[in-house]
């Protein structure tokens, strides 16, 4: 999908290029894997410093970031794509090694080790959705389609969702009073301590701001039974023209169109599918309601009650290579249904709890965001790995004014 001349491109300028997380990927896997084993990393080791972190700059103030990897300012100083898939083959050789070595019996299995395994495989899925919410922005400019499937039939579809989709059975949901239990044990710092070491099977690995289970109070709230429509979010941005055009839109001679990685499609194709933007934009729109965004403990009690997760169907794991209209809040479905394929943000910033064990495989994966600008995420989009989408503990977020990735949003009501 990244022709040879987008190598060296930034679709997002607030990210790196696109060749950087194609050598990132397997960085991250050989820098861990050597840590948690005690072993040398994998030649050529001067990739560790170029391609070990990612960036996440202020929106506001791109000179500020966290901790990250220096990279080459030169096109021609950067390692060659040759370079980085040779390195990527062998780095993933090491790993398929290291499951025969398990198998045999040559290596025993701890849970340190499996920790390891298990964040490393959920890495290269949040870096997959990274670089297509990025890839996006070039789609039917540079970027080229998923190769190996055909340009979905939009005219059909959106005849077929017209004539499908209907509206919920109530206009909101009522949730609460409940308590709800966010988190689940999984502790990184028991990861060696004698008894629990070998315990694997069965037990739920998950990222540090996961960790330990927290019981929080939830009022009763009304909650809008689906995500802000591009539909609706368009006939707010007409009337409110402070509010910033969303990134997953197109605005040319023929109207407003709707990015895909086919390229951009009409509103009309698009109407039905979660908008996708900024918390900012999604929160101002929500006022405009009457309403707000939901906090974390009130999304994840929607969810725990009305969403059906890829099992029953939902639009995760790349079902579609693209979002779908929502179907929760039909009434011979006791509301149950999905949100169309996409996070949803939360009014709950990333911050401490009591009982976190920042990781030590990873340092600074949540504390460094810990700054008041980035917001939760819970649910998954269409490009999320079933394995993540679908472990209720899992926490994204980005900063509440950064609108590239595929997050939507529902209004909450105070009852």
């Amino acid at each position: 999908m990244i022709p040879q001349e987008m190598l060296h491109q930034k679709p997002i300028d607030l990210r790196h290029k696109c060749l950087f997380y194609i050598g990132h990927i397997p960085t991250f896997l050989d820098m861990l894997m050597s840590k948690a084993l005690d072993e040398p990393n994998t030649e050529p080791k001067n990739f560790t410093l170029i391609f070990e972190r990612g960036i996440d700059p202020h929106v506001d103030d791109p000179e500020h970031c966290h901790r990250h990897s220096e990279v080459p300012e030169k096109d021609e100083d950067w390692p060659t794509l040759s370079d980085v898939l040779g390195f990527r083959d062998r780095v993933r050789s090491r790993l398929l090694k290291l499951y025969e070595d398990f198998q045999s019996g040559t290596r025993t299995l701890n849970r340190h080790v499996a920790r390891m395994l298990a964040m490393t495989h959920e890495h290269e899925g949040w870096h997959v959705e990274t670089l297509l919410y990025m890839l996006i922005q070039r789609a039917g400019t540079g970027t080229l389609p998923p190769p190996g499937f055909t340009v979905p039939p939009w005219e059909a579809l959106a005849e077929q969702w017209n004539a499908t989709i209907r509206p919920p059975s109530t206009p909101t949901a009522m949730l609460g009073p409940a308590t709800v239990i966010l988190g689940h044990q999984d502790c990184e710092g028991d990861d060696l301590k004698r008894d629990i070491t070998e315990i694997i099977d069965g037990h739920e690995f998950g990222w540090d701001n996961e960790s330990p289970p927290r019981a929080v109070e939830v009022k009763q709230v009304k909650m809008e039974w689906r995500p802000i429509t591009n539909a609706e979010f368009l006939v707010f941005y007409q009337d409110h023209k402070e509010v910033s055009l969303p990134p997953s839109w197109v605005e040319n001679e023929e109207g407003m169109e709707v990015r895909t990685l086919y390229g951009p499609v009409p509103m009309a194709i698009a109407q039905h599918w979660p908008v996708l933007t900024s918390y900012d934009s999604l929160l101002t729109y929500a006022k405009s309601k009457g309403g707000r965004l939901p906090t974390e403990p009130e999304l994840r009690l929607f969810f725990d009650t009305y969403e059906v997760g890829h099992n029953g169907g939902a639009n995760v794991g790349f079902r579609n290579w693209h979002p779908v209209p929502a179907t929760t809040g039909l009434v011979e479905f006791g509301g149950r249904g999905s949100n169309g394929g996409v996070w949803e943000w939360t009014s709950t910033l990333l911050s401490d709890h009591e009982g976190l064990y920042p990781t030590e495989h990873f340092p600074g994966y949540s504390t460094d965001f810990f700054d008041g600008k980035h917001h939760v995420a819970l649910g998954g989009s269409y490009a999320t790995i079933p394995r993540q989408a679908g472990r209720r503990t899992v926490r994204n977020f980005y900063q509440h004014n950064y609108p590239y990735p595929w997050v939507g949003a529902r209004v909450v009501y105070d009852a």
